[in-house]
């Protein structure tokens, strides 16, 4: 575990202990970009619920007023005259005189019958059932259901992308932490040299100048080990930052950087990649979108059909010759629209080619990042062994010239260089296994597995590393 004190030197102020589990706990349940996610997916699922609306009837009510210039009617007046002149033409006593009298009194009136007033209103509803597009209804429905497979996939390349954040954050906090330890034993260690020094020169055994080297080694090493602080000050708000908490918050993290003695071969990752990266899965995705984008223009070439109804709820003075209701069927079918839908058509076949080239591309460059990062992750692990020969060494090294310049056998340089020596190999041991872990968590994060980091660190075969740790 790593050493709880250590975080006092970022800021004095009390620390939470955190364990990488639980960061990434709450990473995934407070960090803003995880929301952001879930809320994309939330959209696609109730767009894809819109979609699904276009294969049901689609109803209205509207309503209207209308005022015209004048009355709808129409004018017979002029018939008055052709019929006085068959009236006149009748012999004499052919018509009764009771129908003489009646067709007079009718010639005397208007002829001019109202159709519909001037002012009218009305509320009616409407119905329109699609029953032929094409395929545009299907098509917008698969899109809509991609899109959702979409917004899945992106949730999980951010989740993915976040654990990997976490683990450059977290674990490089606790580099930054175990390096001001390495720091201070650097300091305390010079400290202790210079005060040798000073005694070993009033006693005649050293010159100044030794003494000297010791205390300007000792205001360096002093001058790193602020440095340290700071940089593990900056390393902290970042990792607020990943976890979405407060820069009043302190974490200290617990969990030990680790190097894996055992670990799958590379193809294992690369399968891993091809069934479960979800970049690829996007990319996948993407040509399925098009394709559907395909039969979508495709569909303006065919006719629309669609059956239609119509009823009246409410008249205001609409005559009442017009019909309370009615159905029928529509067809629609566009013969000429300026090529509109031919370079549409057009411009969607040469998206899916994209998309294809785009694919095999993604492929050939998830593959080769693979490559990379397995080998740079193995690098490391590989360099361990020589380190940790050379920090067994430089122990044993140190050990003895401390004896040696304590005699005046030995020069305080040499006592400085040994104890710059094991701190220098004391954080190139810690830096490579923060590189080793991120690595790891970064090749994860290419085959699509993320999730699965924890779990490396908790096999059997995983090594911690941590800086107090000496070599007998």
């Amino acid at each position: 575990m790593v050493v709880m004190g250590v975080a006092t030197f970022v800021s004095g102020q009390t620390t939470q202990p955190l364990t990488f589990d639980q960061a990434i706990q709450i990473s995934l349940t407070q960090n803003p970009e995880i929301k952001a996610a879930a809320y994309e997916e939330e959209v696609a699922v109730k767009e894809r619920k819109a979609t699904y609306g276009l294969r049901l009837p689609q109803a209205n009510i509207t309503g209207a007023y209308v005022y015209m210039g004048d009355d709808m009617s129409i004018d017979m007046n002029g018939l008055k005259t052709p019929v006085n002149g068959i009236l006149g033409g009748l012999p004499e006593g052919l018509l009764p005189p009771a129908v003489l009298q009646q067709a007079a009194a009718l010639m005397s009136k208007d002829w001019a019958m109202k159709l519909q007033d001037r002012s009218l209103g009305t509320v009616a509803a409407n119905i329109t059932i699609p029953l032929y597009t094409g395929g545009k209804i299907n098509a917008a429905n698969n899109a809509a259901k991609i899109r959702i497979d979409q917004a899945q996939e992106k949730g999980s390349q951010t989740r993915n992308a976040l654990i990997s954040e976490l683990t450059e954050r977290y674990f490089g906090l606790a580099l930054a932490l175990q390096v001001i330890e390495v720091r201070k034993q650097v300091v305390d260690g010079m400290h202790h040299h210079l005060s040798d020094a000073i005694a070993l020169e009033k006693n005649g055994i050293i010159a100044k100048g030794e003494r000297l080297y010791a205390e300007v080694h000792a205001a360096e090493a002093e001058r790193e080990y602020l440095a340290a602080q700071k940089t593990a000050a900056t390393l902290a708000s970042a990792l607020n930052n990943t976890l979405n908490v407060s820069d009043s918050a302190s974490y200290s993290p617990v969990s030990d950087m680790f190097v894996l003695d055992q670990i799958e071969p590379v193809d294992y990752f690369k399968q891993c990649a091809a069934e479960q990266n979800p970049l690829l899965k996007q990319v996948n995705l993407a040509k399925q979108l098009a394709q559907e984008n395909i039969r979508l223009t495709r569909a303006d070439f065919a006719p629309q059909v669609a059956l239609m109804g119509i009823a009246s709820l409410y008249n205001y003075q609409v005559s009442p010759i017009i019909p309370k209701w009615a159905v029928g069927a529509g067809v629609s079918f566009k013969i000429f629209d300026g090529l509109n839908r031919e370079y549409k058509f057009s411009a969607a076949r040469s998206k899916k080619l994209q998309v294809d080239a785009f694919d095999n591309q993604a492929r050939n460059d998830m593959m080769t990042l693979i490559d990379k990062l397995y080998n740079e992750m193995i690098t490391y692990s590989e360099q361990m062994p020589s380190i940790d020969a050379s920090f067994r060494f430089a122990e044993e090294y140190l050990r003895i010239k401390e004896a040696a310049f304590k005699e005046g056998a030995a020069p305080s340089s040499d006592v400085v260089d040994a104890r710059l020596n094991l701190a220098k190999i004391r954080i190139e041991r810690l830096q490579a296994a923060y590189y080793y872990d991120l690595m790891l968590a970064r090749l994860l994060e290419a085959a699509g597995i993320s999730d699965a980091f924890a779990d490396y660190a908790k096999r059997s075969t995983a090594r911690p590393v941590r800086f107090e740790e000496t070599h007998e």
